[in-house]
């Protein structure tokens, strides 16, 4: 395959500002791609530098929002890339809402957008900014109207674009995002994991980690609980991760006497443990354009309760890999305790979701589809 000029266009990345899993998405990516070919990735950060073969330029934006923000950091972005455009690039790929204008900017070259959620997606009826929810949804909306290519992470997610912002059907791909599952594959006993945490090496632990805000469904899994709790009564779950509902879980958590742990914001090496210690994974999301905490799950070889929805309904084969639930708390308690009542079977199903991983979700397949995309796009 010939050797391309590649500009990666996003907000964040693993080693510069990184703010979630967009950032392993698009650093990951960027990185197999290199092996290729040049690949040049504009984000925030302070400095340049390259990395795993990939060129980062860095800008620092300013705004008294993130509509400002984003701008401001577009026209940076586009400013640096002219800069670095002689020979010219082959491909921009830009990534989410954040560098639509960026998009704008350079839109008469070979351009891909590619969705890793919508704004609808991510706040649906509970957004509590109008003005910066409608700001967001139009910037999705002329990212899919004006880019050469559109791709996606999941097929659900393909259908939500197609039927918010009229992208035709032509148009749009579908690559789902994938995991280093080498970075899971770890040796620790979990009874000693489970110690060093509090925690009785034989009790049933349940793992959910994410943002603290409504479209993952904290609260659901909290709700969860006490049913789950009666029927196993050493049950100890852990709630990982930050966000705007944490404190409302944490005193809720407490006035029901819930046996929960919050350990806020973890690092890489905090979540490999987590992951050792728990006998369960769930991921109770009302929306979940993909859902990357699943592979990572198997990565470790655990079995997941998750809600229908999105990616997770896609990936997950029920009662092969995993138990796919409603989206109510008394669903979400039902599979949990159907996983905890057999945990031989249960970790089956991780296996199986493992083998899956392995199959279907490592980067070097997705960039190399990718990869084959990009001769199709044509300005």
């Amino acid at each position: 395959m010939e050797r391309k000029k590649i500009a990666y266009f996003c907000w964040e990345s693993l080693y510069t500002d990184r703010v979630g899993g967009l950032a392993n998405a698009a650093t990951y990516l960027a990185q197999e791609l290199a092996k290729k070919n040049e690949v040049h990735f504009f984000t925030r950060g302070d400095g340049d530098f390259t990395f795993g073969g990939v060129h980062y330029h860095t800008v620092r934006p300013y705004g008294n929002n993130v509509v400002e923000y984003c701008r401001n950091m577009s026209h940076m972005m586009a400013d640096r890339f002219r800069s670095l455009d002689s020979p010219r690039f082959d491909i921009l790929h830009f990534h989410d809402w954040h560098v639509t204008e960026a998009l704008h900017l350079l839109q008469d070259r070979n351009t891909v957008f590619t969705y890793h959620s919508t704004e609808y997606g991510r706040n649906g009826n509970h957004h509590g900014d109008w003005w910066e929810y409608h700001e967001i949804s139009g910037k999705e909306w002329y990212a899919g109207l004006i880019a050469k290519q559109v791709t996606t992470v999941s097929g659900v997610l393909k259908n939500e674009v197609m039927q918010l912002y009229n992208v035709p059907d032509w148009k749009v791909q579908v690559f789902p995002n994938g995991v280093v599952p080498e970075q899971f594959d770890v040796s620790l006993d979990q009874g000693i994991v489970k110690q060093e945490m509090g925690i009785h090496p034989y009790a049933p632990t349940v793992l959910f980690i994410g943002r603290m805000a409504v479209q993952k469904g904290p609260d659901l899994f909290l709700d969860a609980l006490p049913r789950v709790k009666d029927r196993f009564w050493g049950v100890q779950a852990i709630m990982a991760g930050d966000g705007g509902m944490r404190s409302w879980l944490q005193d809720r958590s407490s006035a029901l006497g819930l046996p929960v742990r919050f350990p806020g914001f973890i690092t890489d090496t905090q979540y490999v443990r987590l992951l050792a210690a728990a006998d369960l994974v769930v991921i109770p999301s009302r929306n979940e354009p993909f859902g990357i905490v699943l592979p990572e799950a198997w990565s470790a070889g655990k079995p997941v309760v998750a809600c229908d929805v999105g990616g997770l309904h896609e990936n997950i084969e029920q009662y092969h890999d995993g138990i796919r639930t409603s989206v109510s708390s008394d669903s979400i308690a039902a599979g949990i305790c159907e996983a905890l009542d057999n945990m031989e079977r249960s970790r089956r199903w991780g296996r199986s979701g493992r083998a899956k991983v392995y199959r279907d979700f490592q980067w070097n397949g997705i960039a190399n589809r990718l990869d084959s995309m990009y001769a199709g796009v044509n300005s």
